[in-house]
Protein backbone atom coordinates (compact mmCIF):
# COMPACT_ATOMS: atom_id res chain seq x y z
CA UNK A 1 0.00 0.00 0.00
CA UNK A 2 1.23 3.25 -0.71
CA UNK A 3 2.42 6.12 1.43
CA UNK A 4 -0.69 8.19 0.82
CA UNK A 5 -2.87 5.28 0.82
CA UNK A 6 -1.93 4.67 4.52
CA UNK A 7 -2.18 8.25 5.56
CA UNK A 8 -5.57 8.59 4.20
CA UNK A 9 -6.69 5.14 6.12
CA UNK A 10 -4.98 6.81 9.44
CA UNK A 11 -6.85 10.15 8.74
CA UNK A 12 -9.94 7.79 8.56
CA UNK A 13 -9.50 6.41 12.10
CA UNK A 14 -8.55 9.34 13.72
CA UNK A 15 -11.42 10.79 15.79
CA UNK A 16 -11.77 13.69 13.29
CA UNK A 17 -11.53 11.02 10.60
CA UNK A 18 -14.57 8.82 12.29
CA UNK A 19 -16.92 11.27 12.52
CA UNK A 20 -16.49 12.37 8.91
CA UNK A 21 -17.34 9.21 8.05
CA UNK A 22 -20.13 9.00 10.66
CA UNK A 23 -21.55 12.40 8.80
CA UNK A 24 -21.01 10.98 5.39
CA UNK A 25 -22.95 7.34 5.99
CA UNK A 26 -25.52 8.96 8.00
CA UNK A 27 -26.59 11.54 5.67
CA UNK A 28 -26.37 8.65 2.48
CA UNK A 29 -28.44 6.67 4.93
CA UNK A 30 -30.63 9.79 5.40
CA UNK A 31 -31.25 9.56 1.62
CA UNK A 32 -32.06 6.29 1.38
CA UNK A 33 -34.97 5.94 4.11
CA UNK A 34 -36.21 9.52 2.72
CA UNK A 35 -36.73 7.85 -0.97
CA UNK A 36 -37.91 4.55 0.59
CA UNK A 37 -40.49 6.58 2.44
CA UNK A 38 -41.30 7.87 -0.99
CA UNK A 39 -41.84 4.82 -2.42
CA UNK A 40 -44.00 3.44 -0.05
CA UNK A 41 -46.71 6.06 -0.42
CA UNK A 42 -47.17 4.63 -3.84
CA UNK A 43 -49.31 2.44 -2.06
CA UNK A 44 -51.76 5.40 -1.50
CA UNK A 45 -51.90 5.42 -5.11
CA UNK A 46 -54.93 5.73 -6.76
CA UNK A 47 -53.49 3.12 -9.39
CA UNK A 48 -53.57 -0.33 -7.75
CA UNK A 49 -50.23 -1.36 -9.58
CA UNK A 50 -47.81 1.83 -8.74
CA UNK A 51 -46.67 0.21 -5.50
CA UNK A 52 -45.99 -3.27 -7.12
CA UNK A 53 -44.87 -1.28 -10.77
CA UNK A 54 -42.60 0.38 -8.27
CA UNK A 55 -41.14 -2.70 -6.74
CA UNK A 56 -40.46 -4.29 -9.89
CA UNK A 57 -38.90 -1.64 -11.10
CA UNK A 58 -36.00 -1.82 -8.68
CA UNK A 59 -35.63 -5.43 -8.87
CA UNK A 60 -35.29 -4.99 -12.46
CA UNK A 61 -32.11 -2.70 -12.28
CA UNK A 62 -30.09 -6.50 -11.89
CA UNK A 63 -26.65 -5.79 -11.02
CA UNK A 64 -26.99 -2.21 -9.99
CA UNK A 65 -29.31 -3.28 -7.33
CA UNK A 66 -27.03 -5.60 -5.97
CA UNK A 67 -23.81 -3.08 -5.73
CA UNK A 68 -26.79 -0.50 -4.52
CA UNK A 69 -27.86 -3.07 -1.59
CA UNK A 70 -24.10 -3.86 -1.03
CA UNK A 71 -23.15 -0.12 -0.61
CA UNK A 72 -26.03 0.36 2.15
CA UNK A 73 -24.74 -2.26 3.70
CA UNK A 74 -21.43 -0.77 3.98
CA UNK A 75 -23.02 2.55 5.10
CA UNK A 76 -25.01 0.55 8.03
CA UNK A 77 -21.67 -1.59 9.06
CA UNK A 78 -19.22 1.46 9.20
CA UNK A 79 -22.44 4.12 11.08
CA UNK A 80 -22.94 1.26 13.29
CA UNK A 81 -19.63 0.18 14.37
CA UNK A 82 -18.16 3.96 14.58
CA UNK A 83 -21.84 4.94 16.07
CA UNK A 84 -20.40 2.33 18.86
CA UNK A 85 -17.07 3.17 18.96
CA UNK A 86 -17.49 7.08 19.56
CA UNK A 87 -20.19 6.13 22.27
CA UNK A 88 -17.84 3.90 23.94
CA UNK A 89 -15.22 6.39 23.88
CA UNK A 90 -17.18 9.27 25.19
CA UNK A 91 -18.18 7.13 28.17
CA UNK A 92 -14.69 6.05 28.98
CA UNK A 93 -14.15 10.41 28.59
CA UNK A 94 -16.93 11.04 31.19
CA UNK A 95 -14.55 10.95 34.47
CA UNK A 96 -18.15 11.03 36.07
CA UNK A 97 -21.71 10.05 34.78
CA UNK A 98 -24.73 12.29 34.85
CA UNK A 99 -27.11 11.89 37.30
CA UNK A 100 -29.87 14.13 35.70
CA UNK A 101 -30.60 14.44 32.26
CA UNK A 102 -31.30 18.24 31.28
CA UNK A 103 -31.74 19.13 27.67
CA UNK A 104 -29.56 22.40 27.10
CA UNK A 105 -30.46 23.27 23.48
CA UNK A 106 -27.61 25.68 21.81
CA UNK A 107 -25.54 25.86 21.46
CA UNK A 108 -24.37 21.96 22.05
CA UNK A 109 -28.23 21.17 20.88
CA UNK A 110 -27.96 18.71 23.68
CA UNK A 111 -31.43 16.94 23.71
CA UNK A 112 -33.33 13.43 24.22
CA UNK A 113 -32.39 12.81 20.45
CA UNK A 114 -29.03 13.35 21.19
CA UNK A 115 -28.49 11.66 24.33
CA UNK A 116 -30.21 8.50 22.97
CA UNK A 117 -28.73 7.92 19.71
CA UNK A 118 -26.45 5.13 20.44
CA UNK A 119 -29.65 3.16 21.82
CA UNK A 120 -32.36 4.34 18.70
CA UNK A 121 -29.52 3.24 16.48
CA UNK A 122 -29.32 -0.64 17.87
CA UNK A 123 -33.40 -1.16 17.96
CA UNK A 124 -33.30 0.13 14.66
CA UNK A 125 -30.86 -1.93 13.37
CA UNK A 126 -32.48 -4.69 15.20
CA UNK A 127 -35.94 -3.92 13.47
CA UNK A 128 -33.92 -3.22 10.07
CA UNK A 129 -33.38 -7.48 10.50
CA UNK A 130 -36.83 -8.03 11.62
CA UNK A 131 -37.93 -5.71 8.62
CA UNK A 132 -35.74 -7.41 5.78
CA UNK A 133 -37.24 -11.10 7.01
CA UNK A 134 -40.57 -10.05 6.36
CA UNK A 135 -40.99 -8.07 3.30
CA UNK A 136 -37.88 -8.62 1.05
CA UNK A 137 -37.68 -11.94 2.11
CA UNK A 138 -41.60 -12.55 3.11
CA UNK A 139 -43.44 -14.38 1.50
CA UNK A 140 -43.57 -14.18 -2.21
CA UNK A 141 -47.19 -13.37 -3.86
CA UNK A 142 -47.58 -12.39 -7.54
CA UNK A 143 -50.41 -11.00 -9.51
CA UNK A 144 -50.78 -9.49 -12.95
CA UNK A 145 -50.70 -5.80 -13.83
CA UNK A 146 -53.24 -3.85 -15.93
CA UNK A 147 -50.82 -3.87 -19.06
CA UNK A 148 -50.19 -8.01 -18.33
CA UNK A 149 -47.32 -8.39 -16.77
CA UNK A 150 -46.59 -10.71 -13.95
CA UNK A 151 -45.07 -9.20 -10.78
CA UNK A 152 -44.32 -9.95 -7.17
CA UNK A 153 -47.47 -8.52 -5.28
CA UNK A 154 -45.27 -6.82 -2.53
CA UNK A 155 -48.91 -4.53 -2.18
CA UNK A 156 -50.80 -7.38 -0.90
CA UNK A 157 -47.72 -8.88 1.44
CA UNK A 158 -47.87 -5.29 2.96
CA UNK A 159 -51.74 -5.14 3.05
CA UNK A 160 -51.39 -8.91 4.95
CA UNK A 161 -49.14 -7.44 7.67
CA UNK A 162 -49.92 -4.35 8.46
CA UNK A 163 -53.69 -5.27 9.18
CA UNK A 164 -51.35 -7.34 12.08
CA UNK A 165 -51.86 -5.18 15.23
CA UNK A 166 -48.07 -6.43 15.83
CA UNK A 167 -46.82 -4.87 12.49
CA UNK A 168 -49.30 -1.89 12.42
CA UNK A 169 -48.70 -0.85 15.88
CA UNK A 170 -44.92 -1.83 16.87
CA UNK A 171 -43.57 -0.32 12.95
CA UNK A 172 -44.81 3.50 14.17
CA UNK A 173 -43.11 2.95 17.50
CA UNK A 174 -39.70 1.62 15.72
CA UNK A 175 -40.70 4.93 12.84
CA UNK A 176 -41.03 7.00 15.78
CA UNK A 177 -37.92 6.03 17.05
CA UNK A 178 -36.18 6.74 13.83
CA UNK A 179 -37.65 10.26 13.92
CA UNK A 180 -35.46 10.74 17.15
CA UNK A 181 -32.64 9.57 15.67
CA UNK A 182 -32.83 12.02 13.01
CA UNK A 183 -33.47 14.88 14.48
CA UNK A 184 -30.36 15.18 16.04
CA UNK A 185 -28.39 12.79 13.40
CA UNK A 186 -28.79 15.33 10.47
CA UNK A 187 -27.41 18.13 12.19
CA UNK A 188 -24.67 16.15 13.68
CA UNK A 189 -23.73 14.91 10.24
CA UNK A 190 -23.78 18.51 8.61
CA UNK A 191 -21.66 19.78 12.12
CA UNK A 192 -19.07 16.39 11.40
CA UNK A 193 -18.34 17.87 7.90
CA UNK A 194 -17.74 21.13 9.07
CA UNK A 195 -20.83 22.90 7.28
CA UNK A 196 -22.32 24.21 10.27
CA UNK A 197 -21.38 27.41 10.45
CA UNK A 198 -22.59 29.65 13.43
CA UNK A 199 -25.45 31.62 11.56
CA UNK A 200 -26.28 28.75 9.93
CA UNK A 201 -26.71 26.44 12.62
CA UNK A 202 -30.21 27.26 13.30
CA UNK A 203 -31.67 26.59 10.28
CA UNK A 204 -29.60 23.76 9.24
CA UNK A 205 -30.96 22.18 12.82
CA UNK A 206 -34.68 23.11 11.87
CA UNK A 207 -34.53 21.68 8.58
CA UNK A 208 -33.27 18.81 10.40
CA UNK A 209 -36.22 18.14 12.97
CA UNK A 210 -38.65 19.27 9.48
CA UNK A 211 -37.07 16.46 7.77
CA UNK A 212 -37.23 14.05 10.29
CA UNK A 213 -40.30 14.70 10.91
CA UNK A 214 -41.64 14.44 7.29
CA UNK A 215 -40.21 10.61 7.19
CA UNK A 216 -41.24 9.87 10.52
CA UNK A 217 -45.09 10.40 9.43
CA UNK A 218 -44.25 9.01 6.00
CA UNK A 219 -43.40 6.12 7.14
CA UNK A 220 -46.45 6.20 9.89
CA UNK A 221 -49.48 7.12 7.55
CA UNK A 222 -49.47 3.44 5.36
CA UNK A 223 -49.02 1.14 8.18
CA UNK A 224 -51.75 2.83 10.26
CA UNK A 225 -53.86 3.55 6.96
CA UNK A 226 -53.81 -0.14 5.83
CA UNK A 227 -54.90 -1.19 9.65
CA UNK A 228 -57.97 0.70 10.19
CA UNK A 229 -59.18 0.38 6.60
CA UNK A 230 -59.46 -2.89 6.72
CA UNK A 231 -59.64 -3.48 3.04
CA UNK A 232 -60.56 -7.19 1.69
CA UNK A 233 -57.31 -8.39 0.24
CA UNK A 234 -56.64 -11.83 -1.33
CA UNK A 235 -52.93 -12.86 -2.07
CA UNK A 236 -52.42 -15.44 -4.61
CA UNK A 237 -48.83 -17.86 -4.56
CA UNK A 238 -47.40 -18.33 -7.13
CA UNK A 239 -48.41 -21.78 -9.23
Amino acid sequence: MSNRGKSLIAAFRSPVGKKVLTGLTGLGLTLFVLIHMLGNLSYLSSDPDAYNNYADTLLNLGPVLYIIELGLVAFFVIHIVIGINIYRRKRKARAVGYTQYKSVGQPSRLTISSKTMIFTGIIIMVFLVFHLLSFKYGTYYETTTADGAVVRDLKCLMTEKFQQPLYAFGYPIVVILLGFHLRHGIWSAFQSLGATKPRLTPMIYTIGVILAVLIAVGFLFVPLYIFFSQESFSCVLPS
